[in-house]
């Protein structure tokens, strides 16, 4: 009957293998334990452990999780990084050190579902981290949007320089550009109007006046009938 360690230590490696973002598995013979710690605090920035199994039991957790492609990998002394986060960054971490640490040695590993051969993983540290990548794709993305106003403006320019040639031709030619204001001669016509009420009131004015000198009786006909008594 199996221990309860070591079901216990089994679980724990089923689980990081199928829950971490990549896996690496390296040999680590003649490395020190000051090499070792070393290494451990140079994966650590990539939210990375470096653990080190049982060969059998990392092998039973490999099987457990489907994944028997590592199984053969599960020889002599390996160490597992169990990879959080960026699998980029902490394939270069590896590698940086393996180029400084030479016992260290990289086997293979898992990437999602995929797994890896140790060539590959060398390329993974090749490519640029995920923040560098993100930043080249919005320049990428930029770059149309400035080419795209760049075109715009220079379309704009193109027609003014059209209108203005357009315009110094005519000119050159001796036509002239000014053009007639027909309502020069509306104020007037507006004056004259203006007036008509006015001239109108005025004379409305005039009549009354002269019409009861025209009917009024004169002097000596009012006298006559005293007159004739």
């Amino acid at each position: 009957m199996a221990r309860p360690e070591k079901v216990a230590a089994v679980a724990e490696i089923r689980a990081r293998l199928t829950e971490s973002d990549a896996a690496v598995l390296t040999e680590y013979r003649g490395l020190k334990v000051s090499e070792l710690a070393d290494l451990r605090g140079a994966l650590r920035p990539a939210g990375t452990e470096f653990k080190i199994y049982k060969n059998t039991l990392a092998r039973r957790a490999a099987e457990e999780a489907g994944l028997n492609e590592l199984v053969p990998l599960l020889e002599g002394p390996t160490a597992i990084a169990f990879v959080k986060g960026d699998a980029v960054i902490a394939a270069k971490a590896l590698r940086d050190f393996g180029r400084t640490n030479v016992a260290l040695v990289l086997k293979g590993g898992l990437l999602g579902d995929k797994i890896l051969a140790p060539a590959e993983i060398t390329e993974l540290a090749d490519v640029p981290p995920r923040d560098v990548l993100l930043a080249r794709l919005a320049g990428g993305l930029q770059a149309p949007l400035a080419k795209a106003a760049s075109l715009f403006g220079a379309l704009q320019r193109k027609t003014a320089y059209a209108f203005q040639a357009l315009i110094d031709q005519r000119i050159a030619a001796g036509e002239t550009l000014d053009a007639p204001a027909p309502e020069a001669a509306a104020p007037e016509a507006d004056a004259s109007t203006a007036d008509a009420p006015e001239a109108a009131a005025d004379a409305a004015r005039e009549t009354p006046d002269a019409a009861p000198a025209e009917s009024a009786p004169s002097t000596d006909d009012a006298a006559a009938p005293a007159e004739s008594e």
